[in-house]
């Protein structure tokens, strides 16, 4: 599946927030079909084969809840993320209950949107092939599923969240980690405590990598980081 065949149906009420995701994705190469409501989403989806859907839960004539529903009574396989302005875990709950992929607070940043879409489509497309379960870092071995880093005779045991993290790095091998994705995708929230732990696994895990000088996590100032290793395999 290509990016410029991805199809997005992106149900948001706001008329402003809506042409600017929509603008947004389009210069990614997404093709994107916004509708204003719930009705007309799932008028959208009995039209369309859609790769992927951005419901808002807030939404008139139909919320985002009722037509995930009607959604996944047609279709069990097509991802969903909810955008909301609740918080509440109940809320959360419901969506993941509905067979949600994910979802995304307001207010939010464009660019987060675009990295979970992405991460979301990356695991479906790797549902349908091979599971990735090794990387090559220039003279490292990751093994994904054993936890391990191993360089010539060396083995080195990573930790879950050690390995979860260099894992996100790999997947978006020489292209930017941002930052608040990581903290949501592996720690869940955000706040401070959370960033901060993730500095620690960062420190712990370029004390690992810097046997090989070719291989580097850097930091990408206000986005996140970035992993540059060469001859970079899957």
């Amino acid at each position: 599946m290509t990016k410029e065949k991805v199809k997005i149906l992106l149900c948001e009420d706001d008329e402003n927030l809506g042409m600017l995701l929509r603008e947004y994705l389009n210069t990614k190469g997404y093709d994107v079909d916004l509708q204003p409501d719930g009705e007309a989403g799932y008028r959208a989806f009995q039209r369309e084969k859609f790769d992927i859907c951005v419901l808002d839960v807030m939404m008139p004539k139909k919320d985002g809840f009722a037509l995930a529903a009607d959604i996944r009574a047609t279709s069990s396989e097509v991802p969903i993320i909810f955008l909301t302005a609740k918080s509440m875990k109940e809320d959360i709950l419901q969506g993941f209950k509905l067979g949600a992929d994910d979802y995304l607070s307001k207010p939010f940043s464009m660019e987060e949107l675009l990295y979970r879409i992405e991460s979301i489509l990356r695991r479906v497309s790797g549902q349908k092939s091979k599971e990735v379960t090794n990387y090559q870092l220039g003279e490292f071995l990751f093994d994904t599923q054993k936890q391990v880093l191993v360089r010539g005779k060396d083995i080195i045991k990573l930790t879950t969240k050690e390995s979860e993290l260099l894992s996100l790095l790999a997947s978006n091998s020489n292209d930017i980690l941002e930052r608040n994705y990581a903290l949501k995708t592996i720690w869940v929230d955000d706040n401070y405590f959370n960033a901060r732990s993730m500095d620690v696994y960062i420190t712990k895990l370029r004390k690992l990598l810097a046997a090989d000088p070719n291989v580097a996590i850097i930091n990408i100032h206000g986005k996140g980081y970035k992993l540059i290793a060469p001859n970079l395999s899957r």
